[in-house]
């Protein structure tokens, strides 16, 4: 990624946290994705969270008793997620990075947990294949997507096609409920579930 969208995300650091899917200030929002998201994980898994942002997701799910590591390509945010888990009392290894080439091992995680990221790469393809590399056998990658009322986004089709090219399976699953966004919504917006089957 370039120097130009990591100034764009510092810039939005601060503000970052008043869309409520974001910050999850709300205890429905913040509920609505705990009962998404926690179901799909095995116990006590080691998860990265790509993308992460101000980490309200990470810090979610280490809340939930998972190992996390979360990675942004913004100095703010990470200096914002990690003052969230600190308040929190969860330890979470926060590191600014570029979430399409992550300098992470392969097979250092049991879950890829990547939220309105995929969309925005230069190449997406890529960055998929090098996810997936990083998954133990059997692992879970999980995105969250949207073709947005702006025009911007991916296609549910397209993101299920693109995960296809480097894995056996891949689910979609609508997120309809305005639960989930603090508000109704008019567009497009999914989760991508795809788990290994290469050990089973």
């Amino acid at each position: 990624m370039t120097d130009d969208a990591r100034e764009y995300w510092d810039r939005q650091a601060d503000a970052f946290d008043d869309e409520p899917d974001h910050g999850l200030r709300d205890e429905h929002v913040r509920r609505a994705w705990a009962d998404l998201l926690l179901p799909l994980l095995p116990r006590a898994a080691d998860v990265v969270d790509l993308g992460c942002g101000t980490g309200s997701l990470s810090v979610l799910l280490a809340q939930a008793g998972h190992r996390v590591r979360g990675l942004d390509l913004s100095d703010r945010m990470v200096a914002a997620a990690r003052a969230k888990a600190a308040a929190a009392g969860v330890d979470v290894g926060f590191t600014r990075g570029d979430a399409a080439s992550p300098r992470l091992g392969a097979g250092s995680c049991d879950v890829v947990l990547a939220r309105h990221v995929l969309w925005a790469l230069p190449d997406p393809a890529a960055a998929l294949a090098r996810w997936v590399e990083l998954l133990r056998p059997g692992g879970l990658l999980l995105l969250v997507e949207g073709r947005w009322s702006t025009g911007v986004g991916l296609r549910p089709d397209d993101c299920h096609d693109l995960v296809l090219t480097v894995r056996e399976h891949a689910e979609v699953r609508p997120l309809p409920d305005p639960a989930l966004w603090g508000r109704p919504i008019d567009d497009e917006r999914y989760l991508v579930v795809s788990r290994g089957r290469d050990d089973r």
